[in-house]
């Protein structure tokens, strides 16, 4: 944990001054900790999840379930990162968060943090890894137009197409 004058010069991730409580489409990458390819493996060009994998998709796909005014979009479940995109329909306060968290980031931010927090649970409950971690934070994107929201479907879309010459890949 970072303290003192490391924290203060700590680079924010998100946009300053934006509110991630706003409606809107947001594109996500959330990556594991050392690039550690946990989720499955590319075969093909296609994406086969393993069991890890598995569950991150199921947490995924739980989303809606647990914000209101929440939907997902497109998204991937790679080797060692998630790509996907989540819209908040409604500008919202705060969602029905099934893990608590200690500081208002705003809703993007507690929803990529309660999926984080309740794979690295189910991982590590039935499968005793207490190994798996994920990166610090998460990569957002503010899809402000159609145009881009295409752009990124097509991204997503052709991920395993483009694996070997992924940046986020553990050479």
């Amino acid at each position: 944990m970072l303290v003192g004058k490391n924290r203060r010069n700590r680079k924010l991730n998100r946009l300053k001054d934006y509110d991630y409580n706003l409606e809107g489409f947001y594109f996500v990458t959330i990556c594991i900790k050392d690039r550690i390819e946990y989720f499955g493996y590319i075969k093909d060009n296609k994406m086969i999840l393993n069991q890890y994998g598995e569950i991150a998709k199921k947490y995924w796909q739980q989303i809606p379930d647990y914000y209101q005014n929440v939907a997902i979009d497109k998204f991937i479940i790679m080797p060692n990162h998630v790509h996907g995109i989540i819209q908040i329909t409604k500008p919202v306060g705060t969602g029905q968060c099934p893990v608590p968290t200690r500081v208002n980031y705003g809703l993007l931010s507690k929803i990529v943090n309660s999926f984080k927090n309740m794979v690295t649970k189910e991982i590590r409950k039935n499968f005793n890894n207490y190994e798996f971690q994920w990166q610090r934070s998460f990569y957002d994107h503010i899809i402000r137009n159609e145009k881009v929201l295409n752009k990124i479907y097509e991204y997503i879309k052709n991920n395993p197409l483009i694996w070997d010459r992924d940046r986020n890949k553990n050479v």
